[in-house]
């Protein structure tokens, strides 16, 4: 029996007039330029918004993406690479189109290390949300050497930029598509979730969003505006090509690729750069101080509702092969860890973790996520912040991480889509649904209401509550204490 002809409906804007496919839990419109194509003389400049257009924009497929090569094999996410030039676009998924709704908005930002990502993938659609009366936008910006390398004769942090300009169209135009621009929570995972923590520190950003989420969050560390500079350099010092807009603004997009690729290569000159080394940066003008230490010490987003959390072995899976137990302690004193705390990370980890590979990789999961992350936790409830903590610990049975909480393997619950292309790879075949409908419920309440839920209290400084997503989920006390033992500094809050 044939399926039903497809349905359309036409949203009027103030850019022009789009078209949209309807589904079973509302409307989805894919591929909506917020701002004009980056290329040419816009390749290295702020992000200009998308000129109005005539006629009805048919937005029934998934835009260009800024990700210019497949990853598949590389992440557990399905991520396809769409070509084209216009890259700076959304889709929006709301389940009443109506102009007068008033429906709450999350706004999604991937991942993908600030290198990769794409929001055309099938694990961030907004259908379960949308059943849910929330509508979903998610949106694509410049990635690696075009969105991030510091550029003397470009602005910084143009990927920023357009993270900002994007909710600049949503604070201007969502409510055509039902949604309530006093009503946005912006959310992201891994680097998604890093640039939340970014855009809480950034001034700009102010007023664009009134509740934050950020899963397994990361950023540049350190992130001051000299290691930028740092990573110019070695990117000229390795391929003899100057770190300028101009120099690069003809370059194809295997050139591009082909100089990124050199600049993150291992080697002795790229030991001392971060791991994120093409990541938002404290440019002293758009992201005036480095983001740890503005959610830490400062008071960067202090009246922001914020949940955010971890997967408990996020990076685990992925020992360093060649590690020994010397450089596994070089690694640790990198980290700022002393012979006192690289005692009691050993004590810690080392009876169950397997060696100095996978130590090692348990330093990265620790200092990429988990500790920052605690550091932020712990730092708001000192100054009584509406924050909500969680560690996701349900561990996976599909792929080759099987048995382990790993990076990426929240997102399917979080957005309930246990059915979608590659969970059941990813997952196993049999994730638990009721784990779904509780993660799902409480992000929905959390746009919705900006608190999670009655089950869910808020992380204090006298109990440091955290929610553990598992099979059950359920809510533990001051679970964390010995990251935060053994990171020290990095887990502790910084001065008023």
């Amino acid at each position: 029996m044939a399926g039903h002809p497809p349905s359309y409906v036409t949203v009027r804007t103030d850019r022009g007039a789009v078209r949209g496919e309807r589904r079973a839990t509302g409307v989805r419109f894919l591929g909506i330029p917020y701002a004009e194509p980056p290329v040419g003389e816009l390749r290295f400049t702020a992000p200009v918004p998308a000129r109005p257009w005539t006629g009805v924009l048919d937005a029934l497929a998934y835009g260009p993406t800024a990700q210019r090569r497949s990853f598949a094999g590389v992440t557990t996410i399905p991520e396809p690479t769409v070509p084209g030039a216009a890259t700076l676009n959304l889709n929006v998924f709301t389940p009443d189109p109506s102009p007068h709704a008033g429906l709450p908005v999350l706004v999604w930002i991937h991942g993908g290390g600030f290198v990769a990502g794409s929001a055309a993938s099938p694990w961030y659609d907004g259908a379960a949300f949308n059943r849910d009366g929330v509508v979903v936008v998610s949106l694509g910006y410049r990635l690696g050497v075009e969105g991030f390398l510091h550029l003397p004769d470009a602005p910084d942090n143009r990927g920023v930029r357009d993270w900002i300009a994007a909710l600049e169209w949503v604070r201007d135009t969502i409510a055509c598509f039902g949604g309530d621009p006093g009503k946005v929570t912006v959310g992201g995972q891994s680097a998604g979730g890093g640039a939340v923590q970014t855009l809480l520190a950034t001034p700009a950003a102010r007023g664009l969003f009134r509740g934050a989420v950020s899963m397994s969050g990361a950023v540049m560390r350190p992130q001051a505006r000299e290691t930028a500079e740092a990573v110019s350099r070695l990117l000229t010092a390795r391929t003899g090509v100057p770190a300028t807009a101009a120099a690069l603004t003809d370059r194809t997009d295997e050139d591009i690729l082909a100089l990124q690729d050199a600049l993150t290569a291992p080697g002795p000159d790229r030991a001392a750069l971060p791991l994120l080394c093409l990541a938002p940066f404290a440019d002293g003008e758009l992201v005036p101080a480095p983001v740890p230490d503005a959610l830490t010490a400062g008071d960067a987003g202090g009246d922001v509702p914020l949940m955010l959390g971890f997967t408990a072995h996020e990076f685990n899976g992925v020992p360093a092969p060649s590690a020994t137990e010397e450089t596994l302690r070089a690694v640790l004193a990198a980290h700022g860890l002393g012979e006192e705390h690289t005692r009691l990370f050993l004590d810690t980890y080392g009876s169950a973790a397997g060696g100095p590979g996978a130590l090692t990789a348990q330093a990265v999961t620790d200092t990429t996520f988990r500790a920052p992350a605690l550091a932020i936790a712990d730092a708001r409830a000192e100054r009584e912040r509406p924050t909500w903590l969680y560690q996701f610990e349900w561990p996976a049975t599909g792929s080759a991480l099987t048995g382990t909480a790993y990076h990426c393997a929240d997102l399917p619950f979080v957005f309930d889509l246990l059915h979608a292309e590659g969970v059941t790879g990813a997952l196993g075949a049999r994730p638990p649904q009721h784990l779904a409908d509780a993660m799902h419920a409480a992000w929905v309440a959390f746009v919705r209401d900006l608190e999670p839920g009655h089950d869910w209290p808020r992380h204090t400084a006298s109990r440091r509550e955290t929610r553990i997503w598992d099979s059950p989920p359920r809510v533990a006390h001051d679970p964390l204490r010995a990251v935060r033992r053994i990171w020290g500094p990095m887990c502790r809050p910084g001065p008023a």
